[in-house]
């Protein structure tokens, strides 16, 4: 017999290497308060009582909470003036400074900035309150799904009781999650016209000068701010949800040290985590069919047919395009976030609460929620580097240092996290503790404990975040075009469309090589250490700096946003160079985002899945298994399924999107209302078949089929989907800056009109000058390619192809692994029970081997008492 997880004591030795498993857990340890009322004396230990839990967990939260507040209010200092607004502070002098210029050329343009900002802001709230009908319809429908499946299940305990705590967690997740993803577009359109307006210079006086380093700072800076305030609100939201949630549920479930109704507790809440994933499923596949149809559309027909500049006002799809980052790339992706901080603490807390050890003190079990507790604290202090503009780590004076602050933020905030976690364990963990092993023992039903210490925790967390670190910095350098692969597919463009589309996927694919190996070195030193616990902190640790992450995230829509709004208000084209230059960045950053994305949810998924075999009281799972083979091979399939559908999607709305806008130019219009309704009437009935998909597979699979079979379904997604996710994110990302590399004047022409690629500028400096047709001449003597030139327009032409790669499919692949596998473990008791493996419990070879042979082997030479399933 083969097996991936028949993890005996013997096997589990030589793996863990010094670790002990003994029979018996260690007896609790005498416990007296000190002074303080925050710590606790157990034994030789000195941990948080319940009060310092609390103060630990909420503290932290509604700081990031306050730091969120004072963000808003920064960027609430760079006013949008309307019409009658101006003429105001024109009248009382009330900023002397903007009248330098032409006063007339201000006026018209803070009215078009107005009006603009106010197109995109109405136009994103519109569709957000359709897509949540539709998502009120379905958290009524899956609750009842909930309630009625895990209740007949007839498990262990009160089955209904759990089917309704369940549904009850789902939905405040689910809320949550809305809550989430509705903030982050609103602080988004808030922040990118003042963006623009920072960027042109507006209120400083600086619209007219050569020196650009004010705006540069401005705009980064506001951008960065508006950013923070999706990334800390949403993040303390989560944990104040989740903390409550948790609270209230104890309540119910009566928790007490080391009792068994604590696994009870956080199974149920693991539902929690289901309800947010949910929702960001419908959120990115819905807002990421919307944004690149409307993207696919302005860019075919407006910049490859027309021969207009990116969001030219003359394309009456742009208003479209500028929504959809908003709805996509910011409401979708805040709510991915979500539902991955809120899959990879459920996986944590239940996974820990099989532990005696864990349960027997609070604030262990809550190390999950404290370890990202304490990464809020962390993102808070990196933030404040921009916030304050300190010098060389937190100050953009240039376009040439955005990517570099960026980076720091990364880089310090890793590092101070690792110190801090450290003082983490410290104060939530015991010395040593057991963890409880995925593999039971197939006589007794329990359980193989292992003894770690608190420092094996730590490490677990520390390996998971400089993973994140790790990954991060692949994806820059694979998707920046500061680094040789972008430059190179820029010189691809140079043979035309398809040498660029083929490069692009060459980059993406060898993009997936260094995060895998990461994440496979990640999850070995962690399941060592801690089993898989380790790799559920390992998660957490990946999630831990995830406000300063998504605030980086953030800021590359925003910045998108300020750049389209600036060239559709016809500002000065240095306005357009700054925006450029930030939303460059932004599109690495948003690579690197959906990097952290992807490799957290494979650590998750790979967590919850450990706890579904553990509930299912699966002792070893045999791949050579006659069910667990062909689950394994349909759940590889099934990123590629999802994967079709959602690029369909993209495909269908693009075309009647393109359809519309070329009508408009043929008859002399420009309705921006109704490209934006054939956005929101496509995404709104695309997303359903593919969410339907994603939900329903591990049940169909579980309840037709069998735990077995399940078993195998979920790793081939995992496996299958974060191949597929990491390339195809990094390609489309790769794309899109080759395209803005050409933009931005970096590709050159010489004299003779030759392009002057990166590989002759790399033997032209190696050239001794004999060689004249490699003599390299300065480079700011040549000229660059303009915007409508053939390098431009198969740039363009790969951007477009990437557009539903790394914004619609790519990043809600990392959803539809970790979904499908807290989707199991909330349904443990459904295929764990009656109603599990329905068609794999071998009647049907009975029924034919009746049928052909008039005998049964059962029943003897009448068939007459066969009646199917329920005779067996």
């Amino acid at each position: 017999t083969v097996s991936v997880l028949n993890w005996g004591p013997r096997v589990a030795c030589c793996v863990a290497g010094i670790r002990t498993f003994p029979s018996n857990p260690p007896e609790p340890r005498g416990a007296a308060f000190d002074m303080s009322g925050l710590m606790t004396a157990h034994g030789g230990d000195s941990l948080l009582s319940e009060a310092g839990t609390h103060a630990i967990i909420v503290v932290p939260a509604v700081l990031g909470l306050l730091f969120a507040l004072f963000n808003t209010w920064a960027v609430s200092k760079v006013r949008v003036l309307k019409a009658h607004e101006f003429d105001e502070a024109t009248e009382a002098n009330e900023n002397t400074r903007m009248l330098q210029g032409n006063n007339n050329s201000a006026r018209e343009g803070m009215k078009n900035i107005e009006e603009i900002s106010t197109l995109i802001t109405e136009g994103a709230k519109a569709f957000l309150w359709a897509e949540y009908k539709y998502m009120a319809i379905f958290m009524v429908v899956f609750s009842a799904i909930i309630v009625v499946l895990i209740g007949a299940s007839g498990g262990d305990g009160q089955p209904w009781v759990n089917g309704v705590m369940s549904a009850l967690a789902f939905n405040i997740g689910a809320l949550t999650s809305i809550v989430s993803g509705y903030i982050g577009m609103r602080i988004a359109v808030y922040t990118n016209s003042r963006t623009a307006l920072q960027a042109w210079g507006f209120w400083t006086g600086n619209t007219a000068s050569e020196d650009r380093s004010s705006n540069y700072r401005d705009a980064f800076r506001t951008a960065f701010q508006g950013g923070c305030v999706m990334g800390f609100s949403l993040v303390s939201l989560g944990i104040l949800a989740l903390y409550v949630t948790v609270l209230l549920f104890r309540l119910k479930f009566e928790w007490t040290a080391r009792s068994a109704n604590n696994t009870q507790l956080f199974e149920c809440i693991a539902a929690f985590g289901l309800g947010g994933s949910s929702i960001a499923c419908f959120g990115r596949v819905g807002g990421g069919i919307f944004t690149k149809a409307a993207d696919v559309g302005a860019d075919l027909v407006g910049k490859v047919v027309q021969g207009l500049p990116e969001d030219s006002p003359e394309n009456p799809g742009v208003i479209a395009d500028c929504i959809g980052d908003n709805v996509g790339d910011i409401a979708g992706m805040g709510s991915d976030l979500f539902g991955s901080f809120g899959e990879a603490t459920c996986a944590a807390l239940v996974i820990a609460s099989y532990s005696a050890d864990m349960n027997a003190h609070w604030c262990t079990m809550m190390f999950p929620v404290i370890v990202s507790s304490i990464g809020l604290v962390v993102s808070m202090l990196t933030a404040l580097l921009v916030v304050l503009n300190v010098p060389l780590v937190g100050q953009v004076k240039g376009k040439d240092q955005i990517e570099r602050v960026l980076k720091y933020q990364l880089i310090i905030s890793t590092v101070l996290a690792t110190a801090l976690m450290y003082v983490a364990a410290e104060v939530a963990l015991p010395s040593t503790f057991e963890v409880s092993a995925l593999a039971t023992n197939p006589l007794t039903k329990e359980a193989f404990p292992m003894v770690v210490h608190r420092y094996d925790a730590w490490i677990c967390v520390v390996v998971g975040l400089w993973c994140g670190l790790v990954i991060g910095l692949v994806t820059e350098y694979y998707t920046s075009h500061s680094h040789a692969p972008v430059q190179e597919l820029a010189d691809a463009c140079i043979t035309g469309s398809a040498t660029n589309i083929i490069g692009g996927l060459a980059v993406g694919y060898y993009s997936a090589i260094v995060p895998v190996f990461a994440m496979a070195l990640t999850v070995y030193v962690s399941f060592n250490l801690c089993l898989m616990y380790g790799i559920a902190l390992a998660a957490l640790g990946i999630l831990s700096t995830m406000a300063v992450g998504l605030a980086i995230d953030a800021y590359g829509p925003i910045s998108d946003n300020a750049g389209g709004i600036a060239e559709m208000s016809e500002l000065d084209g240095r306005v357009r160079d700054c925006t450029d230059a930030l939303d460059a960045a932004g599109n690495t950053t948003a690579a690197i985002g959906k990097g952290f994305a992807i490799s957290s949810a494979a650590f998750v998924a790979l967590a919850l899945y450990s706890a579904f075999v553990t509930h299912a009281e699966m002792s070893s799972v045999n791949i050579l298994d006659s069910r667990t083979f062909p689950g394994l091979m349909v759940g590889a399939m099934l990123p590629a399924w999802f994967s079709a559908m959602t690029m369909q999607s993209v495909n269908k709305a693009a075309m009647e999107m393109v359809m519309e806008i070329k009508r408009q130019f043929d008859a002399g219009e420009k309705d921006h209302a109704r490209c934006v309704a054939i956005a929101t009437r496509g995404s709104l009935k695309e997303m359903i078949a593919p969410g339907a998909l994603v939900m329903l597979s591990p049940i169909i699979a579980g309840i037709l089929f069998g735990k077995e079979a399940l078993s195998g379904l979920l790793p081939g997604a995992i496996v299958a989907g974060v191949q597929m996710a990491i390339s195809m994110s990094n390609t489309g990302g790769a794309w899109d800056n080759a395209k803005k590399y050409i933009e931005a004047g970096m590709m050159k022409v010489d004299t003779v009109g030759e392009p002057v690629t990166t590989k002759r500028r790399q033997l032209s400096r190696k050239s001794t000058g004999s060689d004249e047709h490699y003599r390299y001449e300065e480079h700011e003597t040549y000229d660059a390619v303009k915007k409508g030139h053939d390098i431009h327009k198969a740039a363009v032409v790969g951007d477009t192809v990437g557009d539903p790669l790394k914004d619609t499919s790519g990043p809600a692949l990392n959803i539809l692994i970790k979904l499908m596998a807290i989707i199991s473990v909330v349904f443990v008791p459904v295929v764990n029970g009656s109603f599990g493996g329905l068609l794999f419990n071998n009647w049907w070879k009975d029924f034919i081997h009746c049928a052909f042979n008039g005998d049964h082997p059962q029943f003897g030479s009448t068939c007459l008492e066969f009646t199917g399933p329920a005779s067996m």
